[in-house]
């Protein structure tokens, strides 16, 4: 297999709302809130009428990604036997997406994101990880990871006690490493762990700007390169408008956004153009072929509504 994702499994449900639901549930428009309570969780989704399901999540956006782009990909996110779990699960199959997960009935649901979009397109969503963010080293197969030329995490994946005892399994396992930071948030909050996956652990590192900025404490994106440059590891960086820069060792490849895209939907931009970048760099394009492979991904799915093509 070439690339074997682990990440979240959480089925994004889509449903259409007015203004006057964000404000009455006292949602902030455009943004993502997470759930630790089921029950408030459940009040909320009972209220609404269900659009369309997803199999989603950031890792798993990328996987079928690169298996819309013919590659022999794999995932492994943690489910519970319910309807949720299922839909997943056929979502994935659906995609060509090898699922490396056997579900059984868990104490808590499959993970679940309602992304409520108003008349005015704007996304906003509400997270209950659900079982999702329980995943356990038991949940990771070794075999299915030395079968893989690359793994892909996530992250939103790595929080202390078990879910970093399945991501160490699953480093340890790898034949090469590959690893987004996800989010602003992830990175605050895991700095000292991030920054030793960076240096230490991982073959090629993506990540926004803000991300990475934050990561080292930069000060100006110039700090960036030079601390990309002493790794001699692949570090993959979107800048938005800016476009994508790639270091490798002391070579730094560059790429400019697409021109005049009407844009609809931002979700999925970073998936999808990890999933470019990937695609490029598992068939032997060069890295400046792989950022534009990844610029040309993140730009066809920013002009449509969802994380997929």
């Amino acid at each position: 297999m070439k690339i074997l994702g682990i990440g979240n499994a959480i089925v994004d449900v889509i449903c259409k709302v007015n203004d006057s639901f964000i404000n009455q549930n006292n949602l902030t428009k455009s943004t993502m809130k997470l759930f630790f309570d089921e029950n408030e969780f459940k009040n909320l989704l009972n209220n609404l009428k269900i659009e369309k399901t997803v199999s989603g999540g950031s890792v798993a956006n990328s996987i079928v990604g690169l298996s819309q782009l013919g590659d022999k990909v794999g995932f492994i996110g943690k489910v519970s036997d319910d309807s949720f779990g299922l839909k997943y699960e056929e979502g994935l199959k659906k995609e060509n997406v090898e699922y490396f997960y056997s579900k059984k009935k868990e104490e808590l649901p499959t993970g679940t994101c309602l992304i409520l979009v108003t008349p005015d397109s704007e996304r906003t969503m509400c997270t209950f990880l659900g079982t999702a963010g329980k995943i356990n080293e038991n949940d990771v197969s070794s075999e299915a990871i030395k079968n893989s030329e690359i793994i892909f995490l996530e992250g939103y994946l790595w929080d202390e006690g078990e879910p970093k005892k399945a991501f160490d399994k699953a480093i340890n396992n790898a034949n090469k490493v590959a690893m987004s930071l996800s989010d602003l948030f992830c990175v605050d909050r895991h700095k000292p762990h991030f920054l030793n996956l960076v240096k230490n652990k991982l073959d090629i590192t993506f990540a926004n700007e803000q991300e990475i900025t934050s990561l080292i404490e930069a000060k100006n994106f110039s700090e960036v390169i030079d601390f990309s440059k002493q790794l001699n590891k692949l570090i993959v960086i979107t800048r938005g408008e800016k476009g994508a820069v790639a270091i490798n060792g002391k070579e730094i490849f560059e790429t400019e956004v697409k021109k005049n895209l009407k844009i609809v939907d931002l979700t999925g931009a970073g998936d999808l153009f990890a999933a470019g970048f990937l695609h490029g760099y598992i068939n032997e394009l060069t890295t400046k072929e792989c950022l534009k492979k990844g610029t040309d991904m993140s730009s066809r799915v920013i002009q449509q509504i969802g994380a997929r093509l």
